[in-house]
């Protein structure tokens, strides 16, 4: 069993930065991908980044590349998202998500659909105010 706790999030200006953090209770994290997923007002959950359990591989939406960068710490439990050059468009909740990566023989898969992920943090609102 693995418990995700998101922090970091807040209100900041268009061209700001935010890192948000996400600590994990439970031996399995380190064997666990790790994914970052946006929910804005309305509209369906999104991937964002995500990174694999070694932190080898790591995939971003298009819409953030360049922007944003995902990065873990296996010795702290935590994942991080780095938010750089923040626009309105980014204005969601995020969630970060979590998956032991057992049932894929330990590759270093970054999954992209919600439902691939078994562990859910509360998530953390940021906003962008232009």
């Amino acid at each position: 069993q693995v418990q995700l706790v998101e922090s970091g999030g807040g209100l900041v200006q268009v061209g700001g930065s935010l890192r948000l953090s996400c600590v994990a209770s439970g031996r399995a994290f380190s064997n666990c991908a790790v994914g970052w997923f946006r929910q804005a007002p309305g509209k369906e959950r999104e991937l964002v980044a995500a990174i694999s359990w070694t932190g080898g591989t790591v995939y971003y939406a298009d819409s953030v590349k360049g922007r944003f960068t995902v990065s873990r710490d296996n010795a702290k439990n935590t994942v991080y998202l780095q938010m750089n050059s923040l626009k309105p468009v980014d204005t969601a909740v995020y969630y970060c998500a979590a998956v032991y990566v057992g049932r894929w023989a330990f590759s270093e898969i970054t999954p992209r659909s919600p439902g691939e992920y078994d562990y859910w943090g509360q998530g953390t609102q940021v906003t962008v105010s232009s």
